[in-house]
Protein backbone atom coordinates (compact mmCIF):
# COMPACT_ATOMS: atom_id res chain seq x y z
CA UNK A 1 0.00 0.00 0.00
CA UNK A 2 1.57 3.31 -1.07
CA UNK A 3 2.64 5.34 1.95
CA UNK A 4 2.64 8.62 -0.01
CA UNK A 5 -1.14 8.51 -0.49
CA UNK A 6 -3.83 9.57 1.94
CA UNK A 7 -6.90 7.46 2.68
CA UNK A 8 -10.50 7.65 3.87
CA UNK A 9 -12.30 5.41 6.32
CA UNK A 10 -14.56 4.40 3.38
CA UNK A 11 -11.54 2.93 1.51
CA UNK A 12 -10.77 5.61 -1.06
CA UNK A 13 -7.20 6.77 -1.66
CA UNK A 14 -6.20 10.34 -2.55
CA UNK A 15 -3.06 11.64 -4.28
CA UNK A 16 -2.28 15.37 -4.60
CA UNK A 17 -1.39 16.40 -8.16
CA UNK A 18 -0.73 20.09 -7.45
CA UNK A 19 -2.71 23.30 -7.93
CA UNK A 20 -5.61 21.98 -5.83
CA UNK A 21 -6.20 18.85 -7.96
CA UNK A 22 -6.40 15.41 -6.34
CA UNK A 23 -6.66 11.96 -7.92
CA UNK A 24 -9.06 9.49 -6.27
CA UNK A 25 -9.31 5.70 -6.43
CA UNK A 26 -10.32 2.80 -4.23
CA UNK A 27 -7.82 0.88 -2.15
CA UNK A 28 -6.51 -2.59 -2.84
CA UNK A 29 -8.38 -3.72 0.27
CA UNK A 30 -11.67 -2.36 -1.12
CA UNK A 31 -11.24 -3.89 -4.57
CA UNK A 32 -10.36 -7.28 -3.06
CA UNK A 33 -13.55 -7.21 -0.95
CA UNK A 34 -15.66 -6.29 -3.98
CA UNK A 35 -14.19 -8.87 -6.35
CA UNK A 36 -13.96 -8.66 -10.12
CA UNK A 37 -15.15 -5.30 -11.41
CA UNK A 38 -17.70 -5.38 -14.22
CA UNK A 39 -18.64 -1.69 -14.40
CA UNK A 40 -17.66 1.63 -12.82
CA UNK A 41 -20.20 4.47 -12.89
CA UNK A 42 -18.02 7.58 -12.65
CA UNK A 43 -19.18 11.13 -11.88
CA UNK A 44 -19.79 13.61 -14.69
CA UNK A 45 -17.12 16.18 -15.54
CA UNK A 46 -17.71 19.43 -13.64
CA UNK A 47 -19.99 17.64 -11.15
CA UNK A 48 -19.83 19.11 -7.67
CA UNK A 49 -18.54 16.80 -4.94
CA UNK A 50 -19.12 17.07 -1.22
CA UNK A 51 -16.68 15.34 1.14
CA UNK A 52 -18.30 12.17 2.47
CA UNK A 53 -21.10 12.09 -0.11
CA UNK A 54 -21.41 9.31 -2.68
CA UNK A 55 -20.35 10.33 -6.18
CA UNK A 56 -19.66 7.09 -8.08
CA UNK A 57 -20.52 3.39 -8.03
CA UNK A 58 -18.27 0.36 -8.48
CA UNK A 59 -20.10 -2.75 -9.66
CA UNK A 60 -18.50 -6.14 -9.27
CA UNK A 61 -19.63 -9.71 -9.74
CA UNK A 62 -20.44 -9.69 -6.00
CA UNK A 63 -22.12 -6.33 -5.40
CA UNK A 64 -22.46 -2.67 -6.23
CA UNK A 65 -20.73 -0.29 -3.86
CA UNK A 66 -20.91 3.47 -3.50
CA UNK A 67 -17.70 5.44 -3.80
CA UNK A 68 -17.52 8.56 -1.68
CA UNK A 69 -15.88 11.88 -2.48
CA UNK A 70 -12.98 12.37 -0.10
CA UNK A 71 -12.91 16.14 -0.69
CA UNK A 72 -15.29 18.95 -1.58
CA UNK A 73 -14.85 20.47 -5.02
CA UNK A 74 -15.69 19.54 -8.59
CA UNK A 75 -14.69 16.76 -10.97
CA UNK A 76 -12.04 17.83 -13.50
CA UNK A 77 -11.19 14.41 -15.00
CA UNK A 78 -12.46 10.84 -15.08
CA UNK A 79 -10.58 7.69 -16.03
CA UNK A 80 -12.19 6.92 -19.39
CA UNK A 81 -10.13 3.71 -19.65
CA UNK A 82 -12.44 2.15 -17.06
CA UNK A 83 -15.39 2.28 -19.46
CA UNK A 84 -13.93 -0.57 -21.50
CA UNK A 85 -11.63 -2.04 -18.86
CA UNK A 86 -13.17 -1.85 -15.37
CA UNK A 87 -10.82 -4.65 -14.29
CA UNK A 88 -8.02 -2.06 -14.09
CA UNK A 89 -9.45 -1.23 -10.65
CA UNK A 90 -8.59 -4.81 -9.63
CA UNK A 91 -5.25 -5.19 -11.36
CA UNK A 92 -3.77 -1.74 -10.61
CA UNK A 93 -5.90 0.10 -8.01
CA UNK A 94 -3.18 2.67 -7.22
CA UNK A 95 -2.14 3.28 -10.84
CA UNK A 96 -4.14 2.71 -14.02
CA UNK A 97 -7.24 1.92 -11.96
CA UNK A 98 -7.68 5.47 -10.64
CA UNK A 99 -11.25 6.75 -10.84
CA UNK A 100 -11.48 10.56 -11.07
CA UNK A 101 -9.81 13.85 -10.18
CA UNK A 102 -11.25 16.62 -8.02
CA UNK A 103 -10.30 20.30 -7.96
CA UNK A 104 -10.89 21.20 -4.33
CA UNK A 105 -12.41 24.26 -2.71
CA UNK A 106 -10.36 23.99 0.48
CA UNK A 107 -7.03 22.16 0.47
CA UNK A 108 -7.14 21.98 4.27
CA UNK A 109 -9.64 19.11 3.95
CA UNK A 110 -6.77 16.98 2.66
CA UNK A 111 -5.03 17.18 6.04
CA UNK A 112 -8.06 15.50 7.66
CA UNK A 113 -7.52 12.27 5.68
CA UNK A 114 -5.79 9.20 7.10
CA UNK A 115 -2.13 8.44 6.47
CA UNK A 116 -1.14 4.90 5.41
CA UNK A 117 -0.43 3.71 8.97
CA UNK A 118 -3.78 4.92 10.30
CA UNK A 119 -5.58 3.40 7.32
CA UNK A 120 -3.88 0.05 7.94
CA UNK A 121 -4.97 0.21 11.58
CA UNK A 122 -8.56 0.80 10.39
CA UNK A 123 -8.41 -2.19 8.05
CA UNK A 124 -6.87 -4.40 10.74
CA UNK A 125 -9.63 -3.43 13.19
CA UNK A 126 -12.35 -4.35 10.69
CA UNK A 127 -11.04 -7.86 10.07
Amino acid sequence: MPSELSYTNTHEWVRPEGEGVYTVGITDHAQSLLGDMVFVDLPELDAATEAGEDCAVAESVKAASDIYAPLTGFVVAVNEELEGSPELVNSDPYGDGWLFQIKVDDENEFTDLLDADNYLDLVDESE
